[in-house]
């Protein structure tokens, strides 16, 4: 970590946030299923964003996105605009707990990685910060952590091949991500999330087990992967809030990964300087509450993700309550805020709600803040 403590100069953090993404409006969809591309799907996207961010303003939040409405995966437009890698077709689908399955698609390492100048999300985000008027709140974008640039590859795919020296990989996917740090910063960008989820996924046996199949250290890949997040963000300038999402998979509802954070609380919450931590804990596959009483005292903030994306049915606030009454056991009360568990829509597909379903559950989120805490 930076040995200078900036977080003080930092913009005030939300009480009242959400992952991201949200269901893709049917008009996207539909241009898409007509082949359109370039500037023709470029200004339907714009205009159905405008009004997915109104939609937002409407429900009462002050931190606003576009929705990934222009992506296919949470994960892999971001990475496939990277230099260096490319998606590629592939004859393997991802493991989710459902019938349906996602499109066969994987990463592959094609040469040495860079950030590109021109990376189109930088162009998603200033669309989004153009929209949110001075006094309304803050735009802010999703992009995927490093570690999934790491955990996504599987060894066969990686075809350019000083990266089967692992510590080179690493070293390079962390400088990529410093320099989108930055590239963003200069864009407007002053609150940055970034995915991360696989520290979640490395708290389940099964998937520890395919780590180790693969010749890895899943324990190992903890600090590993704590240690790139940190390098990309340690030298942001001092105005800049990074949020960080850790959840177990979601894709059409379902998941993939279950089991606690106890094996990753420590790296998460104590060698990183994230801001902001937008976790999952909308059922019992998340584990305890317990790993929470690691977060340092401070300015640190966490959203648990009580309010879950995966279906319609809406908590009720007293029994979001009872699970602050839980979560305060742990951890200051002031240092909780609330957010859904995940994002509606993790992959252009959505998840099995509805439209109106999402807005009741954003419009939950600000009415638990102001409950809790007077403010959102």
């Amino acid at each position: 970590m930076t040995t200078e403590d900036t977080s003080s100069l930092r913009p005030a953090l939300p009480r009242a946030d959400h992952v991201g993404s949200l269901l893709r409006p049917q008009a996207i969809a539909g241009a898409r299923m007509q082949g359109l591309k370039g500037a023709e799907l470029c200004a339907v996207e714009d205009r159905e964003i405008a009004a997915l961010v109104a939609m937002q303003k409407e429900a009462g939040l002050r931190v606003f996105t576009d929705g990934e409405a222009r992506r296919q995966f949470w994960h892999y437009d971001f990475m496939g605009m990277l230099t260096g890698l490319d998606m590629k077709p592939s004859t393997r689908s991802l493991p989710f707990q459902t019938k349906h399955k996602t499109p066969p698609i994987e990463a592959h390492l094609t040469g040495p990685l860079d950030f590109p100048a021109d990376h189109p999300m930088l162009r998603h985000f200033t669309y989004v910060r153009d929209l949110v008027a001075p006094g309304e709140g803050i735009a802010k974008i999703s992009i995927p952590g490093p570690s999934a640039c790491h955990y996504r590859m599987v060894p066969e795919n990686i075809e350019h091949k000083p990266y089967l020296d692992q510590e080179l990989m690493f070293h390079d996917i962390a400088a990529t991500y410093r320099k989108a740090v930055q590239a963003f910063y200069e864009a407007g960008c002053r609150y940055l999330q970034l995915d991360d989820i696989f520290f979640a996924y490395l708290g389940d046996e099964k998937q520890r087990e395919e780590r180790r199949a693969m010749g890895q250290d899943p324990d190992e890949l903890v600090h590993k992967y704590a240690w790139m997040l940190e390098e990309a963000i340690k030298d942001r300038p001092a105005d800049m809030v990074i949020g960080m999402h850790m959840c177990r998979g979601n894709f059409r509802s379902s998941h993939v990964a279950e089991g606690g954070y106890h094996g990753a609380a420590d790296a998460i919450f104590n060698t990183t300087s994230v801001d902001i931590y937008l976790m999952e804990y909308d059922t019992e596959r998340a584990g305890g509450l317990e790993p929470l009483a690691s977060l340092p005292k401070g300015r640190k903030r966490v959203m648990p993700g009580f309010i879950t994306t995966k279906t319609g049915k809406l908590e009720s606030l007293d029994w979001i309550r009872a699970k602050y009454d839980e979560a305060s056991k742990y951890v200051d009360i002031d240092q909780l805020g609330v957010a859904p568990q995940c994002g509606f829509a993790s992959t252009e597909h959505g998840n099995e709600i509805t439209e109106d379903d999402q807005k009741r559950k954003l419009e939950l989120v600000v009415k638990t803040a102001e409950a809790i805490w007077g403010e959102s």
